[in-house]
Formats: structure tokens, sequence, C-alpha cells
């Protein structure tokens, strides 16, 4: 609840945010939070709150008419909370994944995009561009547990190219012995024309004609 002092609190309303928006994940509703909040006029931002999955919307009397409207929001942002596009920090904790493991599914299509987002940050002039997901999407991939086959998939694919580099790296190495090989031969002398010493005087002698 925000800091107020308990007698000045008079209006106060609550929202549950269901299991279907928040998929289990605390870092999900934490998201949700700070969309309405995006949604709500400077002055109200800090009069909700969130507890577990309890949204909690707290001010004076005197505040009736910020509160209603501070109200209609949040219960309009909760009834589309389930659409509401997942972002990068959510999936990770809905799905249990790293930040690796997300940059590499998505780039392979395992994950597919919903599109984008550009945000700025808090107190930065610089923008960051990140990919969103579609959270019936993710519900679908955390209901079927696939990420334990994705990773059983990459550690095969993992394997499979040490296994194919170290055969790269022992066939260049057997070619290089070959060839190394093959140019000592053929800077060797003949064997059986240098056992024949003076064969050239014998040559120019002119004994072979």
């Amino acid at each position: 609840m925000p800091k107020k002092e308990k007698n000045d609190v008079e209006l106060i309303r609550g929202w549950t945010l269901p299991a279907s928006a928040t998929l289990g994940s605390a870092v999900r509703a934490k998201g949700i939070l700070q969309e309405i909040q995006s949604r709500l006029p400077p002055t109200s931002k800090k009069s909700i709150s969130l507890d577990g999955v309890e949204l909690i919307l707290a001010m004076s009397a005197s505040e009736k008419t910020a509160f209603n409207a501070a109200a209609s929001i949040i219960s309009s942002t909760v009834a589309e909370a389930e659409t509401l596009p997942v972002i990068p920090r959510e999936i990770q904790d809905i799905l249990t994944i790293k930040p690796t493991e997300r940059h590499r599914w998505l780039a392979d299509g395992r994950l597919p995009s919903a599109g984008t987002r550009t945000v700025r940050l808090n107190g930065r002039a610089r923008k960051i561009t990140f990919h969103v997901f579609d959270p019936k999407i993710v519900e679908d991939l955390l209901d079927r547990g696939v990420v334990d086959e994705w990773r059983a998939e990459d550690a095969e694919a993992k394997a499979e190219k040490r296994r194919k580099t170290a055969y790269e790296a022992k066939l260049k190495k057997s070619l290089k012995k070959r060839a190394k090989t093959t140019k000592a031969k053929r800077e060797e002398p003949d064997d059986a024309a240098s056992q024949l010493r003076g064969w050239d005087e014998f040559d120019i002698d002119g004994l072979l004609r």
C-alpha cells in the first residue's frame, strides 16, 4: 500500500490478477503493474501497489474523482491483462530460461516474436528496442514443456559440432602430414642411380653408344 497516513486513506479498491494473466510469474505480475502505472496520470501512479497477485488502489477521500478515474483505467487494463505482450524478462521467468537461450531460440525461430517495442530508459535519453511475445504462445510452450526438449536438441547439436570440428582437425592434420611425406619423397635422390658411382663419366666416354 502507498505510504499514506492510515487516517488519510479512505478510498480503497482491489483487483486479483488471474493466473491466465500472470502465467504463474511474479515478474509478469509486476510487469502488469508497471503497464497500469504507465497508463495512470503521474499523480496517481504511486497510489497503486501489488501484493502477490493483488492490486490495491488507495487514496484519500478528497481524491474521489482521481480515484474513480484510476479505478476505471486499472479495471480495463486488468480485463486485457491476458493479452498484454510478454516482455523478455517475463518470458525468461515464465519458462525459466536464460537470456542466451532466449536469444538463440528467437534467432532460430523456436521462439516466435510478436513484434518489437521501443522504450526510453528511466532518466536517460537513450531508447532500447526489444522483441515481445504472444502470451498465448508462451502459455502453450509452458504447458508442453518444450524447454527441456530444446535444451536436449541444443546439447546434441553442440556435441555433433564438436565431433565435426575434431574430425576436420584430424583430416587437416592427416593431409598436411601426407603432403609433407610426398614432398620429402620428391626431394630424395633415386637410390639405384645414386649407387652407380661414376655414371656420368661412363656416359660421357660414349661406352653406351
